[in-house]
C-alpha cells in the first residue's frame, strides 16, 4: 500500500494546479483516501483500477479519470503503471456538471500539456507551470465523459469480494470459492449483486473483463487472442458483447 501525494492536501488559489508523478509496480495500491483538491488521473503507461464507494472504473491509457475533492477512492493496478496526476485547488471551478467521479476520454492535447508539467517540471518557471496550468483546466472541461463504470454496491461482504476481482483480474475463479473468502453463501452474493449493482455475478464479471480489454484493443492485440484471454467461446460473441457496451467494434475502437 502506497500513501496519497501529498501535494493533494495543498490549499492554494495561487497554486490552480500542483503535479505528481508515480511509478507504482505491478500488483500495488494506493491507501483508501479522499483530498481537498480534485485530481485528474492518467496513468501515461499501463492500466488503473479506480475504486470508489460506488463504482469500479478500469482506465486504459487511452482515458484518464476526474476524481472531485472530496470524493472517497482507491487506485490499484496489476502491471507496471506510470501515473501522471494534476491536483485543482477547490477555488477553481472545473466540470461543474461532473459532481461524481467520471471517466474522460482522453486527447493529445491534454496527454502533452500533462507530460510538460508532469515530465518537464524541474525546467519550467513558476510563470510557465501557471500558465500551462491554466491551459489545463480549460483543456478539462473539453474532454468527453463516458459512463463507463461499473456498479460496486454497499454490503461490506460483496465490496471485499469485488476487491479480490480487481485486485487480480487474472484470475478465473468460480463465485463459490468467492464467496467462501468473504464468508458468504453462494445464494447470499448472487441475491446482493442482482440488488446493490442490478447486474448478475456473471453480467459483472463479463462487463469488467470487457473494460480491461480496453488497453489491448487500444495497443493493436489480435481480437481474436483477446477474446481467447477473455474466455470467450468465439471471436463473433466477443465483438458482440464489445460493441454493446462501447457502441463500437474491437477495430472501430483501436482506429479511433
Amino acid at each position: 500500500m502506497l500513501l496519497p501525494s501529498d501535494v493533494a492536501f495543498v490549499l492554494d488559489p495561487a497554486q490552480p494546479v500542483l503535479t505528481h508523478s508515480r511509478s507504482m509496480v505491478a500488483e500495488s495500491a494506493i491507501e483508501p483516501h479522499t483530498h481537498p483538491r480534485g485530481q485528474l488521473l492518467w496513468g501515461a503507461k499501463g492500466v488503473l483500477r479506480v475504486t470508489s464507494e460506488k463504482a469500479v472504473w478500469v482506465v486504459p491509457s487511452t482515458h484518464a479519470v476526474w476524481i472531485p475533492g472530496g470524493h472517497y477512492h482507491q487506485v490499484s493496478n496489476e502491471t507496471a503503471t506510470q501515473t501522471r496526476n494534476l491536483y485543482v485547488d477547490p477555488s477553481f471551478c472545473v466540470r461543474q456538471n461532473s459532481e461524481k467521479v467520471v471517466m474522460l476520454k482522453m486527447n493529445s492535447l491534454m496527454r502533452e500539456v500533462i507530460l510538460r508539467l508532469t515530465e518537464s517540471a524541474g525546467s519550467l518557471t513558476k510563470e510557465r507551470a501557471h500558465n500551462l496550468g491554466l491551459v489545463a483546466l480549460d483543456e478539462l472541461e473539453s474532454l468527453e465523459a463516458l459512463e463507463l463504470y461499473i456498479p460496486s454496491g454497499h454490503d461490506p461482504r460483496l465490496q471485499r469480494l469485488i476487491s479480490l476481482i480487481v485486485n487480480k483480474p487474472e484470475q478465473s475463479l468460480l463465485l463459490e470459492p468467492l464467496a467462501t473468502q468473504v464468508g458468504a453463501s453462494v445464494r447470499t452474493i448472487e441475491r446482493l449483486f442482482k440488488a446493490e449493482t442490478g447486474l448478475t455475478f456473471r453480467q459483472w464479471r463479463s462487463r469488467f473483463r470487457l473494460m480491461n480489454s480496453l488497453d489491448k484493443i487500444s495497443q493493436g492485440y489480435n481480437t481474436t487472442l483477446v477474446a481467447h484471454d477473455l474466455g470467450y467461446r468465439s471471436v463473433s460473441s466477443f465483438i458482440s458483447s464489445f460493441k454493446k457496451l462501447f457502441g463500437c467494434t474491437p477495430l472501430e475502437y483501436a482506429q479511433r
